[in-house]
């Protein structure tokens, strides 16, 4: 399905951002194929839109958005999963197939290709520790399925050899023989932390060596300040809240001060966690 002018505000969890010029949701990995042989435009993919700020300008292109990627099937202790299947419902799954090491999952809003990109993470575990191999697809629609050795993987960022492809899918292998954390109780520490339900990205920074960025923000006296409509949660100083119908433009400029702030305060560059297009 193709659309024009599509509001990323309506698919961002900052419910915030300009106008997407195209907007495609590919039925299947043929449908995304055929479209990739006939695009000339410049291309976005979208996940849950959980990690993600679109200016108020909006995106000269076309966003691509694969919710109906949502393969979920296990063979041989092996999970082949479709990118847009949120790591929740991936969480779950590793319960029913008394899989352990997923549970972390459940705590992270997003889809599978947004983590894999950004290699998300919480409670001491991260994605691409349980990669056993990934699909990805090219501009020109050829698809390819890459090891962990065709990435450089980082906290929070991963390098890809091959940067003109994008993922559609992975397959995962959890093999640990105990379980790591229960979810239930991840999900309520999880509730008590962060500010759930509100308009957010969840963490805007990364964690500097040895530092949290929630510590430094709290530190510098700057929980519930607000620039416009966008404010630093009271309860999580790591988080951005869309208050009262914050623009893209006075998330980012709350995102400068704080990283201004910060820097004035500790001497610490903190890098941004959210995308910003």
């Amino acid at each position: 399905m193709l659309t024009h002018n599509e509001p990323m505000s309506e698919h961002c969890s900052f419910r915030a951002g300009g106008l997407a010029q195209d907007f495609f949701i590919p039925e299947s990995v043929n449908d995304l194929t055929k479209f990739f042989k006939n695009n000339q435009k410049s291309i976005l993919i979208l996940g849950l839109g959980s990690n993600l700020l679109v200016r108020d300008r909006g995106f000269d292109g076309v966003v691509i958005k694969l919710n109906n990627f949502k393969t979920l099937s296990m063979k041989n202790s092996i999970i082949e999963i479709g990118a847009g299947v949120t790591l929740a419902k991936i969480a779950r799954f590793c319960e029913t197939q008394k899989l352990n090491g997923g549970e972390f999952l459940s705590a992270i809003p997003g889809s599978l290709g947004g983590a894999l990109a950004m290699n998300a993470g919480a409670f001491g575990s991260e994605i691409w520790d349980f990669v056993h191999s990934v699909t990805t697809m090219n501009l020109s629609g050829e698809i390819f399925n890459r090891s962990k050795n065709d990435f450089e993987i980082d906290y929070r960022k991963i390098i890809a050899k091959n940067n003109d492809e994008y993922f559609i899918g992975a397959n995962l292998k959890f093999d640990r023989t105990t379980k790591q954390h229960n979810i239930k109780q991840l999900l309520e520490k999880r509730n008590q932390l962060q500010p759930i339900g509100l308009p957010s990205c969840g963490s805007v920074f990364k964690n500097p060596a040895d530092q949290y960025a929630a510590e430094l923000i709290e530190k510098s006296n700057l929980k519930g300040f607000c620039i416009g409509g966008a404010c630093i949660s009271e309860k999580h100083a790591n988080f951005i809240i869309n208050q009262t119908d914050a623009s893209a433009t006075d998330i980012e400029n709350l995102i400068f001060y704080i990283q201004k702030t910060v820097k004035s305060k500790f001497g610490v560059d903190l890098e941004m966690e959210v995308r910003i297009i």
